[in-house]
């Protein structure tokens, strides 16, 4: 049987301790990254296989992390994780991936398959907000492994989280609507016992309220985030006796199927009717008629959740961290709210 390559064999091979090489291997932000790839192309070339589970037998540490979104077919989530990844790769980390599919019961099937997994902590988007499921969550905490919600989030005791200022951009998407000349604004919303869509109905409530604009309880419509659910959503709109001249969207998809509806029915956007959409999709700027959006600012999120994860995993106290960071929301104003005056 060939002897198996150690560490040893690759210090030797390249002059250095073995220590170094161990520190290398493991992404150690102390070895330069010369050194770093050195010891790994000759680690590849001698044919070196680390043993992870003695590592993190060693160490108590599994250099996983999991991260859960509703869907990874969209960029705002991508995105976060692309965010997650570059922040943590650099300090030794791995990434694990799940999807809920928006369903509770596989969310809760991937907290527990990730804590089997034995991960180092869970950073997460919610699918379930009821409180029936909680202790599935909970049991993360007890276990003391670092829970960061980001976007979606729940209130929980000893819970950190990453979102943004979900109210304001409700509330400055539909003052733009206004300040253009809109007096009957409607609004596609998500599931509003999900607290971000629920702050985004307030910011517009608050708009109105702010503008004299009177609150009309036919023109908001709890949508999907898909095109499809857009379209729909304009065909009842444009049947109500008063029907609105401007959308606030929750989601860009919806906002896209808005628009198509209104073009394949001859209305003329934005001179008789403004659309703001949320999230700053791609296709919403690549467009002939761009798409007013609020940026979510997706990159920032996952890098700013993965650092907070960071100081929890390193924070060597008995008082728990818990941070709640509230990130800014961006206006794209384009052509689908722009009049020209």
């Amino acid at each position: 049987m060939d002897q198996k390559t150690t560490i040893y064999d690759i210090a030797k091979r390249l002059d250095i301790t073995a220590a170094t090489v161990s520190r290398a291997l493991n992404n150690n932000p102390k070895i330069s990254e010369v050194t770093r790839q050195l010891v790994f192309e000759t680690a590849a070339k001698m044919n070196y296989k680390q043993n992870r589970l003695a590592q993190s037998l060693r160490s108590g540490r599994s250099n996983n992390v999991g991260v859960i979104v509703p869907r990874i077919d969209s960029n705002f989530f991508a995105s976060v994780i692309r965010g997650i990844e570059e922040e943590l790769h650099p300090k030794g980390y791995h990434v694990i991936i799940c999807q809920t599919h928006e369903d509770e019961a596989r969310q809760m099937e991937n907290i527990t398959t990730l804590l089997n997994a034995q991960v180092d902590g869970i950073l997460m988007s919610v699918s379930d907000v009821s409180e029936e499921n909680d202790y599935v969550m909970k049991n993360v905490v007890d276990k003391n492994v670092p829970l960061i919600f980001f976007d979606r989030k729940k209130k929980m005791e000893g819970v950190s989280s990453v979102t943004i200022n979900d109210f304001e951009g409700g509330y400055l998407a539909t003052m733009n609507l206004i300040e253009q000349g809109c007096k009957r604004i409607a609004h596609l919303t998500g599931d509003l016992s999900l607290e971000i869509f629920e702050n985004r109905n307030n910011g517009y409530r608050k708009a109105l309220l702010d503008s004299g604009l009177e609150w009309n309880d036919e023109y908001v419509f709890q949508t999907k985030s898909n095109v499809e659910a857009g379209r729909k959503a304009v065909e009842r709109l444009l049947a109500l006796d008063t029907p609105p001249d401007g959308i606030f969207s929750s989601s860009d998809f919806a906002a896209l199927g808005a628009i198509q509806e209104l073009k394949e029915r001859g209305v003329k956007i934005p001179e008789e009717f403004c659309v703001f959409g949320f999230g700053n999709e791609p296709f919403t700027f690549f467009m002939e008629l761009s798409i007013s959006s609020v940026d979510q600012s997706p990159l920032e999120m996952g890098k700013m959740a993965a650092k907070v994860f960071i100081e929890q995993i390193n924070n060597t106290d008995k008082v728990k961290i818990e941070k709640k960071v509230v990130l800014t929301p961006q206006l794209h104003i384009r052509k689908s709210s722009t009049r020209t005056k």
